[in-house]
């Protein structure tokens, strides 16, 4: 089985990292629903406290991490793009990749991708592209992009003859991966191609849950098929956590469902969990991360809080 990341990134040293931790209260958390450090969270777990991350001298090797999860519409862009914002608030050097034919996420950072002569596309199914002529830079210090348009579509078809197939992305990322901290791969709601590509890419798996039953019910079929390519094709594999989406406490069903995952999953669920709220589409219609759109709100503090944890885990540099 997968287990949590609890140990430091390979290629990772502490050399490399100092304190470097502004002045801020202990004894409360802001994120999760405002739930103070000692106290319990959503999760019906006690509230550790996360603190601020050190500041790096130098960046990279990266770990490389897939947003993934096989039902649409449970936060996956909305997370992975803020999540990657504010890992860059904490000084990592971030970058996202489009892996969804929808493009959401460079929609998201405002990336015009019908106008786009090279996308990630062209990367994986023709020779002789430099990826850093892909990369855009966004408005956000220390986050690009490989964007991605419906051209990806074709991709899967296209990567069926390929020697190795499942390969092609980790082959792609290759000559860019010491360059960054983080990678943040947005999965297409499938299990299919593309998403086997980004899992064999990987280090690791963060798992975004709307607090929902039948999202729920997809997870166990998720972390099977995580197992098969650990076993098969990327032994490096782990789960870093399940990230529970989209949760009201005022409904009992959002409870139940954080605490029927837990009780599943254990110490593979995230402390942090995200609430639903208006800021969230708010911010990707202004095509910005929460974290600069709304940068005071809880829902920004959540993922700042998410990040943090994410790092104490040792699930980025």
């Amino acid at each position: 089985m997968t287990n949590v990341v609890t140990g430091p990134i390979a290629g990772a040293s502490a050399a490399n990292a100092v304190v470097h931790a502004p002045e801020r209260d202990p004894a409360r958390l802001p994120g999760t629903q405002g739930v103070g450090v000692g106290q319990t969270g959503p999760t019906g777990r006690i509230m550790p406290d996360f603190p601020e991350p050190p500041a790096l001298l130098s960046h990279g090797p990266a770990r490389i991490i897939a947003m993934c999860n096989q039902k649409g519409g449970v936060g996956k862009t909305t997370s992975t793009i803020n999540l990657g914002a504010a890992l860059a608030e904490c000084g990592r050097k971030v970058l996202l990749i489009d892996f969804d034919p929808q493009g959401a996420l460079s929609v998201g950072l405002g990336v015009p991708t019908y106008e786009l002569d090279v996308t990630v596309y062209n990367l994986l199914v023709e020779r002789g592209h430099d990826i850093h002529d892909v990369v855009q830079h966004t408005g956000i210090e220390n986050l690009d992009i490989i964007p991605a348009n419906i051209d990806l579509s074709a991709a899967e078809v296209q990567l069926v003859g390929e020697v190795a197939r499942e390969m092609v992305l980790a082959r792609v990322l290759r000559p860019i991966t010491d360059e960054y901290d983080v990678v943040l791969i947005d999965c297409q709601p499938s299990l299919g191609l593309l998403t086997v590509n980004a899992l064999t890419a990987a280090h690791g798996v963060i798992i975004p849950l709307e607090c929902e039953f039948f999202a729920m019910r997809g997870v166990a079929l998720l972390v099977e098929t995580i197992d098969k390519i650990c076993d098969r094709l990327n032994p490096r594999l782990q789960v870093d956590g399940i990230l529970a989406t989209m949760y009201d406490s005022r409904t009992l069903h959002s409870r139940e469902v954080v605490r029927s995952v837990v009780d599943h999953f254990g110490d593979l669920v995230f402390h942090t969990v995200i609430s639903r709220t208006v800021k969230f589409p708010d911010s990707s219609l202004a095509a910005e991360p929460i974290t600069t759109y709304a940068s005071g709100h809880s829902a920004a503090e959540a993922y700042r809080q998410m990040a943090r944890e994410l790092i104490a885990r040792g699930g980025a540099a």
